[in-house]
Parts: structure tokens; sequence; C-alpha cells
């Protein structure tokens, strides 16, 4: 029986390798692009709310862009300032833009930046204004699908006054808190 040279067996090995890795790849999701920003409801509606655009700088950062897309939302003039929300059973949801200065950049292993431009407030329908301590973080991890944002507490009467260090993110682990699946109306923000 003849036997292939070892070097074309090696290159065929090579070459099926790369065959199948090739839908793997394809598959993959990247912090590049422009990717749309999409709520999750506990009643099973899927919002979309913007889009992000990443640019990679080189090295590991990655600078962000968010655009949201404000004609699903309704303004509601509360606390003196108006803010634009989504309306779902039994609560109000509201858009807090970060309010100062931020680097607009985000590695693979860490959102924080990207996570504190999708910050929210949450009402019932009845209270009069904003309740600042009824924040909701959205804390990001990576999927093979794109980001996703699970719901944590925060009180966002620590962001009225400018944090000390603009260049920290001022919502560290310390100060936010995991909120029950179902608890909140919006029960995930996906990126994809």
């Amino acid at each position: 029986m003849k036997t292939m040279p070892r070097p074309f067996t090696r290159g065929l090995s090579l070459l099926v390798w790369l065959l199948a890795a090739v839908p793997l790849l394809a598959s993959a999701w990247e912090l590049q692009g422009t990717k749309t920003i999409t709520a999750h409801t506990r009643d099973k509606q899927q919002i979309p709310l913007g889009t992000v655009d990443f640019k990679p700088r080189g090295g590991a950062t990655v600078a962000f862009t968010v655009s949201m897309k404000y004609a699903r939302f309704t303004d509601y003039f509360l606390s003196m300032k108006e803010f634009k929300c989504l309306s779902g059973p039994g609560e109000v949801v509201c858009h807090v833009p970060y309010p100062y200065p931020q680097p607009g950049t985000i590695t693979a292993s860490d959102f924080a930046w990207l996570e504190h431009n999708l910050l929210f407030l949450y009402k019932r329908p009845s209270d009069f204004g904003a309740v600042l301590w009824n924040g909701l973080y959205f804390r990001f991890e990576r999927t093979d699908q794109g980001l996703v944002g699970r719901p944590q507490a925060i009180d966002l009467n620590q962001i009225s006054a400018p944090p000390t260090e603009l260049a920290v993110p001022p919502y560290g682990r310390a100060l936010r808190d995991d909120i029950a699946p179902g608890v909140r109306w919006i029960d995930s923000i996906t990126i994809e």
C-alpha cells in the first residue's frame, strides 16, 4: 500500500482543521461595528432602544458611542427634569444619561463605561417624581451572540454630584445589588 508523503498529510490535516474552524470563526461575536441595543421585558417584549458603535483602538481598548432611539420613548417631566421613558405593566422605566465626561472605552473584559451609558430609573405610574434610589444598572457579560446585561439596583443619587475621580466609573461592585429575574419590567438588555 502506497502512503502519502508526510508533508502532504500534514498540509491536508491543516486544511481540514481550517475548513472545520471557518464556521466557528465566522460566528464569533466581535466588539466591532454597529450593534443593536434591545430591552427584553418580563412580559416577553423585545424593545429596540438604540445602537452602539464599537471601534477597536488597538491593543485591548475599544471605543464606543451609544445612540439611543427615543422615538419609542415617551417624555416625562419628573422632579423638574425631562426624562425619556418606556411604560410597561405597573412600571415606568426612564433612561438616565451619564452626566459627566467619561472616556467612552471598554475592553473585552471590562464594560463599565458602556454600562454607565445605559443607566435607568424605574417608578410606578402613580409616582409623581423621579425616585433616584430606584436606579437600574445593567451589568454586561459577553456571550457568543453578543452582550447580555442583567439588572442590578443602584442609587442614582450617587451621581448627583461629579465623582472625585472622573476616570473611574462610580458604580463599582460595592454600590450595586443583584435583582432577581422577573422582578423589574426590563429583565435584561442585549447588545447584538
